[in-house]
């Protein structure tokens, strides 16, 4: 099956082994599914190639989703946070309430290396992890987001 999906997504699948990452593997499109084990929560992950687009994209979510009535306040944070960040972005859905944390590369030519996308794949998460506190101080503790931002930042 990874054999049919792409230079890319071979690439991605051969980091995670070399890693050792265990992985699901989705069947309908070249991305696979793990888990982090951050210290402040266990985030999914998802690793997809984008072949015709020469992409790489590498996604960690948040472990909770966001309540509606905390959607408004959680996007001021997220705002924040994304206001000069160079590497990566955070995301929210406001329709589920999910919180994603996106990092990406071109890599025309075949330049996708290990290197390159550890790069991606531990920033990430790691920014994840350290904004989840942030998060679930405004979700759960009725902090303002500015102040949840100054505390973390």
């Amino acid at each position: 099956m990874i054999e049919n999906k792409g230079k890319i997504f071979q690439k991605i699948v051969k980091f995670f082994k070399e890693d050792d990452w265990e992985f699901i593997e989705l069947e309908e499109e070249p991305i696979l599914r793990m888990e982090f084990p951050g210290q402040n929560g266990q985030l999914n992950c998802y690793a997809k190639a984008r072949e015709s687009q020469q992409q790489f994209v590498f996604y960690s979510i948040c472990p909770i989703k966001v309540p509606e009535n905390k959607r408004l306040e959680i996007a001021e944070f997220l705002t924040r946070a994304n206001f000069g960040m160079v590497f990566g972005n955070f995301e929210l859905d406001f329709a589920n309430g999910e919180i994603r944390y996106k990092t990406n590369a071109e890599v025309e030519n075949d330049n996708l290396s290990s290197a390159l996308i550890g790069s991606l794949v531990y920033g990430n998460v790691m920014m994840m992890d350290h904004y989840l506190p942030g998060i679930m101080s405004v979700i759960n503790g009725n902090v303002l987001p500015v102040d949840a931002i100054a505390q973390i930042e």
